[in-house]
């Protein structure tokens, strides 16, 4: 017998996904009661971390948050896919870090997302862990610039951040220690593939270690599934695996495999600028406004 279209897989996908837009535009989301501050991290590369920098950071922007991405990787990928320029001779946080530049002389508004600013990442933070050695409080570099920063804005008269996102490098060097110190919360980006769970006892330890020695306050409070394919015994199966060790962590949305998702750092764009009717950009505005909820 032949399946009609009202019944194909694809009319229920898309009747699946107008549904959550539905769902999604009825939420009134608030501010946080005060900045929330993310370190995105996964020592296994290759697990949609600065693409869920990127786009995490754009669709609480889109809803109407002030929101800061820091990039603290050499690669400098997050500000080249919103847009920013990252050229040698751009001041960036390696001055931050290194020469006690402001965040403020180096922040830079993304072009085509209100509300969402960028502290770029240049080459030069490729020697930049060796420097930070010798250097006095190198551990609370980050966070210092970030307080200094926040004070800036209050005296300028400017709004307070509501969210502030840190991509790190894949590796626990010095970069990668500053945004643990200088965050509160971390949020784990986890592929649904094999060896998913891979290195992340080692992530969890380091962790621990920066909770002891140099913040306590630190939390693993976010953990995102990432390259999902609902079609697959293998996702469903990392899915539960995941679930068995965070209940409390794991976001219920899910980040799919998406063409628009790849496609859109390409033309220096998020997901929700490129393509906001995807899959993929809905999957975003839905695991952000999960995080938003989850600080209410």
């Amino acid at each position: 017998m032949t399946e009609s279209l009202s019944d194909s897989p694809l009319a229920a996908q898309l009747k699946d996904e107008q549904d959550r837009r539905r769902k999604l535009s009825g939420l009134a989301l608030e501010r946080p009661a005060e900045t929330r501050i993310f370190t995105v991290s996964n020592q296994k590369g290759g697990v949609g971390k600065t693409t869920s920098t990127v786009n995490l950071s754009a669709a609480l922007a889109d809803q109407g948050f002030n929101v800061l991405v820091i990039d603290i990787d050499p690669q400098g990928n997050a500000s080249t896919a919103l847009g920013i320029p990252h050229s040698a001779d751009t001041d960036s946080i390696y001055d931050v870090l290194i020469d006690d530049l402001s965040l403020a002389d180096v922040v830079a508004d993304c072009p085509d997302v209100d509300g969402l600013s960028v502290v770029p990442a240049t080459i030069h933070l490729a020697g930049a862990e060796i420097e930070l050695v010798s250097l006095v409080a190198r551990e609370q570099r980050l966070q210092r610039a970030l307080e200094e920063y926040f004070r800036h804005r209050e005296s300028q008269g400017q709004e307070r951040l509501d969210y502030v996102f840190i991509d790190c490098p894949p590796s626990l060097g010095l970069l990668t220690v500053n945004a643990f110190v200088a965050a509160q919360e971390v949020l784990i980006p986890i592929q649904c593939e094999y060896y998913a769970l891979e290195g992340l006892s080692q992530l969890l330890n380091n962790i621990h270690m920066i909770q002891k020695h140099l913040n306590p306050v630190l939390r693993v409070s976010t953990i995102l599934l990432t390259m999902y394919d609902g079609r697959t015994n293998l996702a469903s199966q990392v899915v539960s695996e995941v679930k068995e060790h965070f209940a409390e962590e794991v976001l219920s949305s899910k980040i799919p495999r998406s063409v628009r998702i790849a496609e859109a750092p390409s033309y220096q764009q998020s997901v929700i600028s490129y393509d906001r009717s995807s899959s993929g950009a809905l999957a975003y505005l839905e695991a952000a406004a999960e995080i938003v909820k989850r600080s209410n």
